[in-house]
């Protein structure tokens, strides 16, 4: 393969309101074309609202762009940085235009989502597809693959979870379990992706780094109806699991979630802290990765790859790096049953 020449990066993410005004309609963006009760859509808003309406997702993303235009700058990589999400403002139809107009031709697209499934990886592709239909003479974007496997997320990660067990009792720390949590999709999403398998890799590298005999991969944030299978075992299930064998801490590493966005701060700092309270546990809670330096590093590291070929693909474990374009059977999901938000 030839080295790939691209004007620009392209940070994607899901995007969160930033006032209390935005907070039903962004909703309304993220469940559109799925049949969702007015009452849910309400019942979610006050997660938000309970936090002044404001989501932290895109002060975070702010955060990790100019720790990533520094990082970019230093290694001479001359690529100007832009941000589109999903679902609110700055929406990827607008980011497009202003790239288009800036005379971007081509660009890399780094998601901030770290493992593969139909909506953290081929969604996304498709939302760049639709905004670039939205565009006249819209760029070229090719995504970043995904880095689950990748040191520059596992190290930090490591890192950020050893720091919650050092929260703890020393007299704890190698029995109390480590709960690995991720968003739960449905079942039928599952088996068409490596999610499962990918969490696990990532989860198990961790914990071998850090000599973690007990240790689960658990679920938070589920949605849809009661009937519809979703991966398990939820986080509050599994506490309760927890508490009924015995222990007294417990530390839960958010691994599925590259930042403290608002699913991470409610499901887990309010209805796991309150539920671990209920239960009679000491919760420790491990930061996600965030703009770690080692993961923009590897931001960095995952663009050289794809300008350069012969550039050495990075991954630690037992799985293979994941592949850069996604093949058509790849991710895929049943019309049945909806994408999680």
């Amino acid at each position: 393969m030839a080295p790939r020449e691209f004007d620009a990066l392209l940070v994607v993410s899901f995007g969160g309101p930033e006032r209390r005004e935005d907070v039903l309609p962004f909703l309304e963006n993220v469940l559109r074309g799925r049949n969702v009760p007015r009452a849910r859509l309400e019942e979610v808003a006050e997660h938000y609202y309970e936090f002044g309406g404001r989501s932290p997702i895109n002060d975070q993303n702010r955060a990790l762009i100019q720790s990533l235009t520094k990082e970019l700058a230093q290694s001479g990589l001359d690529l100007p940085i832009y941000w589109g999400n999903r679902n609110w403002d700055p929406l990827l139809v607008d980011t497009l235009r202003q790239m288009t107009n800036d005379g971007v031709q081509s660009a890399l697209a780094f998601v901030t989502s770290i493992y593969s499934s139909y909506s953290s990886c081929r969604q996304y592709l498709e939302n760049i597809q639709a905004a670039q239909q939205q565009v006249s003479d819209a760029p070229r974007i090719e995504k970043l693959r995904v880095f689950f496997n990748h040191p520059g997320f596992i190290e930090p990660m490591t890192e950020r979870t050893d720091t919650a067990i050092q929260q703890i009792a020393a007299f704890n720390r190698e029995s109390s379990p480590v709960l690995f949590t991720a968003h739960s999709i449905p079942q039928g999403m599952a088996d068409t992706c490596n999610y499962e398998a990918q969490l696990k890799e990532s989860s198990r590298l961790v914990a071998d780094r850090l000599g973690i005999q007990n240790w689960k991969v658990v679920y938070q944030s589920r949605s849809g109806p009661p009937q519809q299978p979703w991966l398990e075992p939820d986080i509050l299930d599994a506490l309760t699991d927890v508490k009924s064998a015995g222990h007294e801490e417990v530390v839960i590493a958010p691994i599925g979630f590259l930042s403290d966005h608002m699913e991470v701060i409610y499901d887990l700092d309010k209805e796991a802290a309150e539920k671990a309270s209920e239960l009679g546990l000491r919760l420790s809670r491990a930061a996600t990765v965030g703009n770690h330096p080692r993961l923009v590093t590897m931001i960095r590291e995952l663009i050289e790859e794809r300008l350069n070929p012969d550039t050495i693909r990075q991954t630690c474990g037992s799985l293979p790096t994941s592949h850069d374009e996604c093949p058509a059977d790849c991710c895929v999901v049943s019309p049945r049953r909806p994408p999680a938000t």
